[in-house]
């Protein structure tokens, strides 16, 4: 059930990493400015994002495959809007959908493995779950660049579309959960209490505070920026670029189950957390510094390949929060990357303009951005307070919502 779960979560990988390999057709087609092409990346993870906090409480409420199989068709809706656009405002609609659509995707995977795998198996699990669900990544780069050099951009939207179709499907078809109960109206109610008093826990902040830019660096440049980069920077072709894409998500795979099975415990896992942020703002610097075409795909590896640490992250979300509000907890985090995405890839697009008015080379600008970024989500992660001790974290308070 959880490989098909995992299905949706590989769609919603396509679909937020496909503006990169779009980009060049997109800015042919309908002449965006890079600010422009920003907007049309962020919609996505804004929608996506706005939506996490219901996505937790429907999934604590109703289940998780409810949830998903209820939500999931506007993916299919959405990539057929964008694949038909003849307008700007129609292909952000289209995106908006999307991400709608896949909003659950990855948090019902994480709330299954949390309620169904014991607590000491859950960062190797969640890795691993992290790592098969970026085969969608793969389905971004050659395959995608291929379809749109032979066919059309539109083309690859309407594939998405019916691949998201089969995985509505098969989480219809295979994936079994209890029914729920029959007081859902009051548990809806005690849920959104539940945010309030997850928000009043002093470490929520600091554990926000980096979710915002970590996974938005990996993703601004994967999702957006590497493709317009190895093609203006360097004369790369699309495939080209889109066989950098494969290389780099196929290290993503690896990654997440390996920091995943890597795993240091409570005792050092914050500390690695911390380490790994302002590695991969450093490789970032290294980019914005334009060291040659060999060195800025190594350097990208590289990144791909520390972008694995989000499997602590989660791991550090769930010790920290009590079980009862896993759902939750994972949901403000999840909201908190995405929210992150959508944020980081809006401001890159207005640097990359800026930049171009001050004669500073674009991509330089974009790269040191996303490092600063960086750097400000770990120093927030280290100076705000962490969490307690384990038991006390455990424990469950005397006046609290179920």
């Amino acid at each position: 059930m959880l490989l098909v779960l995992l299905s949706g979560f590989t769609m919603s990988q396509a679909f937020r990493t496909a503006a990169g390999i779009m980009a060049p057709p997109l800015q042919h087609d309908f002449g965006l400015t890079p600010q422009q092409l920003g907007l049309f990346a962020a919609a996505f993870h804004f929608s996506f994002a706005s939506l996490q906090l219901f996505m937790g409480m429907g999934i604590d409420v109703y289940g998780p495959k409810r949830t998903v199989a209820t939500v999931l068709p506007l993916t299919v809706a959405g990539s057929l809007v964008t694949a038909f656009a003849h307008s700007y405002p129609m292909l952000i609609a289209g995106q908006v959908l999307t991400g709608i659509g896949c909003a659950p995707a990855f948090l019902v995977c994480t709330v299954f493995i949390a309620r169904n795998f014991p607590g000491e198996r859950f960062a190797a699990v969640n890795g691993a779950a992290l790592g098969i669900g970026s085969i969608g990544l793969l389905m971004t780069g050659t395959p995608l660049a291929w379809l749109i050099e032979n066919v059309s951009w539109r083309a690859g939207f309407v594939a998405m579309s019916a691949c998201s179709a089969l995985a509505w499907l098969a989480i219809l078809l295979f994936v079994k959960e209890e029914r729920p109960q029959h007081h859902q109206p009051l548990q809806v109610l005690a849920a959104l209490r539940g945010y309030g008093e997850l928000f009043r826990l002093p470490h929520t902040l600091g554990i926000i505070g980096l979710a915002l830019f970590s996974y938005a660096a990996f993703m601004s440049l994967r999702g957006l920026w590497l493709t317009p980069l190895l093609i203006e920077r360097y004369g790369f072709t699309l495939v080209q670029t889109g066989n950098v894409a494969i290389a780099i998500s196929v290290l993503g795979m690896i990654g997440a189950p390996l920091f995943g099975r890597l795993d240091p415990g409570e005792g050092r896992r914050r500390t690695w957390i911390l380490g790994c942020a302002l590695l991969t703002a450093l490789l970032f610097f290294g980019i914005a510094l334009k060291p040659g075409a060999g060195v800025e795909v190594g350097l990208a590896l590289a990144i791909s390949l520390l972008s694995g640490f989000g499997t602590l992250q989660y791991a550090d979300v769930r010790s920290a929060y009590p079980a009862r509000m896993t759902g939750r907890a994972m949901a403000i985090f999840t909201m908190a990357m995405f929210l992150g995405v959508a944020i980081m890839q809006w401001l890159t697009g207005g640097v990359a303009s800026a930049a171009s008015s001050l004669h500073v080379e674009r991509y330089a600008a974009v790269m040191a951005g996303i490092g600063g970024f960086l750097v400000a989500g770990a120093m927030l992660f280290r100076c705000l307070p962490a969490p307690g001790g384990a038991a006390a974290r455990r424990a469950e308070p005397s006046q609290s919502a179920p």
